[in-house]
């Protein structure tokens, strides 16, 4: 019988299968449990490092995610930066509509979000100042 050559390169022997040999100890079983349990796990690694790394994400320069904000199960609010300008968008699944036009850019959210949120909620109230200045 001819040994497959990957098999020999890799210092195992023959698959069970190979040799039409029922399974019959439970080593075999564990091997194969193992087996599974190694592949789902690789799947799920990989998954996670797309998603850590944003592989999928093909953004340019120009076109820029400010930040978002959920405002229900389906809908969000971003900002958007083209250029040089920022537009306020409302997400849905079924739409993407343009809100307004930013006068006054926000600045790239610090990572946790809280500026962006901050800025977004006083544009949205109409509150325009800068923060730190006193109210009147």
């Amino acid at each position: 019988m001819v040994k497959p050559l990957f098999c020999g390169l890799a210092g195992f022997t023959t698959p069970s299968f190979a040799n039409n040999i029922p399974l019959s100890s439970p080593a075999d079983y564990v091997s194969i449990l193992l087996s599974l349990v190694l592949v789902v796990a690789l799947v799920f690694m990989l998954g996670y490092l797309m998603r850590r790394f944003n592989v999928t994400h093909s953004g340019s320069a120009q076109l820029k995610l400010v930040g978002s904000m959920s405002v229900g199960t389906k809908e969000r609010i971003m900002v958007v930066e083209v250029g040089k300008e920022q537009f306020l968008l409302g997400v849905t699944s079924q739409s993407i509509n343009h809100l307004a036009r930013l006068d006054n850019p926000i600045e790239v959210a610090q990572p946790g979000g809280e500026h962006f949120r901050q800025k977004l909620s006083q544009f949205m109230q109409g509150n325009k100042k800068k923060p730190g200045e006193a109210d009147e």
